[in-house]
């Protein structure tokens, strides 16, 4: 292999790679902001049955 061939092979090993470091971040972050929202939505559900509880328990209201 001469010189401009082996820049070329260098320049597509480092597009491939800077690809996929964008595509894995990418997901990454979309996993995550997913798992942030099934917490919070579980927490909110535990909250909304804590409140059930409570009022059902003492039969007075919070709010």
């Amino acid at each position: 292999m001469n010189e401009p061939q082996v820049w070329v092979l260098i320049g597509v090993f480092a597009a491939s790679m800077f690809g996929m470091i964008t595509v894995v971040s990418t997901l990454f972050v979309h996993v995550v902001k997913t798992e942030i929202r099934s917490v919070h939505h579980r927490i909110d559900t535990l909250d909304r049955d804590v409140t059930a509880l409570y009022r059902n328990t003492f039969g007075i209201d919070r709010d």
